[in-house]
């Protein structure tokens, strides 16, 4: 099988000695992800594009191939070949129809044709002859030069004929290490999942750091989500995980800050803390997902009002101009709504609002002592130790795949993708209860009987699952089908 990595126009207009960067960075990251798919997996760099070979045609390899190239940065699309060696020009007509036959068939088409090295014809006599046979060889097609339904490209080099079978989108973006390291702010919401994906998305090595209140189920959902987001899409390079314990702050705020003033008062600390960190980890800048509109606090003078240090690290907000409809669609894209609705909302929501401009005395009159006590406290993880404690969780929560009789399940999916793909079973009662709902609902439930949680992906499921028995509920496990293969 054989696969060919177009780069992004960005890359490929860059001057020379930048484009060789870009290219070799982008080979090395495919290599290593997919020789962790496929260890016969060998690359090779061209002018513009990125040649992976390998021997083993199996399609669950393929498709695993396929899926892993879509989530590299760096890769505009790519396209899958198939070689043969061919005898002479009816043999390639020949193979050309046995792959694209039934492609071109009722539809126009035009055809490319690449030829390198010498053969006992020319280029226009291959395009020609070739051209012919399939105007004659298939039903109702036609030559269409300006906008064809399909293109057929060809490449014939030696006696090796390449045709492409099929294009693939990439994710698009630039190489992940061609950029500066960034630390990502994150919680358990959208737009900071969203904001980290856009500089992953932009090849930045990026690192998360948590703030932890005191709520050990949002601290648990941001690992699984960070872990997910690296997991997916950043996993080429190694980075780190901090989490800070800030909730012995809150109480000095409480008492030495201005009621009117104590949010902003607390988002001041929270980047100083993260300039420390980054600052101490040679992280070059800082990430937030703050957006004008999304929020009354984050006005202009707000974000005047937090910036932290007179020397800090660069600070990056991706999402300054998003409104929230368009941050909603790029999570539930890149897959991270399953994670963010897992949570209520952050509680932050103990602070005010009222006013955003901060009086100096007031940061000269807090002791800095307990925040400076927490920074050096904070916690550092290898991002494969939470994948890792992850996979020790899933042992805690039974997942089963045969329902006992009297069993009931719960189908906790959003009613509109329960809609869409229903759960049916025949003989077994299924509950309708969205995750949103479960934790102040489950109570309420007959516990004598046992209940299996069925979500789409498997995610949601075991995420709900471990938050009830950590609650204390003991009747509580996982419906995996035998078909579905969980994803962590």
């Amino acid at each position: 099988m054989k696969l060919i990595v177009k780069l992004q126009t960005k890359i490929t207009l860059e001057t020379r000695p930048v484009r060789q960067r870009f290219i070799k960075v982008l080979e090395s990251n495919i290599r290593n992800l997919l020789r962790c798919v496929d260890k016969q997996i060998n690359t090779g760099i061209n002018l513009l594009d990125i040649e992976i070979n390998t021997d083993n045609n199996n399609v669950d390899n393929r498709l695993a191939l396929i899926d892993s190239l879509k989530r590299i940065p760096g890769i505009s699309h790519f396209t899958e070949v198939k070689r043969y060696e061919f005898i002479d020009p009816k043999d390639i007509l020949d193979k050309t129809l046995a792959v694209h036959a039934k492609t071109i068939k009722n539809r126009s088409f035009c055809l490319q044709i690449k030829k390198i090295g010498t053969q006992d014809f020319n280029l226009s006599q291959i395009e020609q002859y070739v051209l012919r046979g399939l105007i004659e060889g298939v039903k109702n097609t036609k030559l269409e030069l300006t906008k064809p339904d399909v293109t057929i490209y060809l490449e014939i080099k030696k006696n090796e004929l390449s045709i492409v079978t099929d294009t693939h989108g990439g994710l698009g973006g630039l190489p992940i290490g061609t950029q500066l390291d960034v630390l990502a702010l994150v919680n358990a919401d959208n737009n900071s999942g969203v904001a980290s994906y856009q500089m992953i998305k932009k090849g930045c090595r990026t690192h998360y750091c948590f703030f932890n209140l005191g709520n050990s189920d949002h601290e648990a959902v941001v690992k699984q989500l960070c872990y997910y987001l690296w997991t997916t899409y950043g996993s080429s390079h190694k980075v780190k995980y901090f989490t800070v314990d800030l909730e012995p702050v809150i109480e000095k705020i409480s008492n030495n800050v201005e009621q009117s003033h104590d949010r902003q008062f607390f988002n001041r600390l929270m980047m100083h803390a993260a300039e420390k960190i980054a600052l101490k980890a040679n992280i070059q800048a800082l990430v937030t997902s703050e957006s004008i509109e999304q929020n009354s606090s984050e006005v202009l003078a707000s974000f005047n009002a937090v910036k932290g240090t007179t020397t800090p690290p660069l600070v990056l907000r991706p999402l300054i101009a998003c409104d929230k409809k368009k941050v909603t669609t790029i999570a539930r894209e890149i897959g991270i709504e399953y994670y963010t609705k897992t949570v209520s909302e952050y509680p932050l929501n103990k602070f005010k609002n009222t006013n955003p401009i901060l009086k100096n005395e007031e940061e000269i009159n807090f002791n800095g002592d307990v925040l400076a006590r927490v920074i050096n406290e904070a916690k550092v993880y290898d991002i494969r130790d939470i994948g890792r404690a992850t996979e020790s969780e899933i042992k805690v929560v039974d997942m089963v795949e045969q329902i006992p009789e009297g069993t009931i399940i719960i189908d906790i999916r959003s009613p509109e993708e329960a809609e869409n793909n229903p759960l049916t079973l025949d003989g077994v009662k299924i509950k309708p209860l969205p995750f949103y709902k479960l934790a102040s609902q489950f109570i309420n439930l007959d516990h004598s009987k046992e209940y299996l949680l069925y979500c789409d992906h498997g995610v949601m499921s075991k995420i709900q699952a471990l938050l009830l028995i950590e609650s204390g509920f003991k009747n509580v496990k996982v419906y995996r089908p035998r078909d579905r293969k969980l994803i962590i």
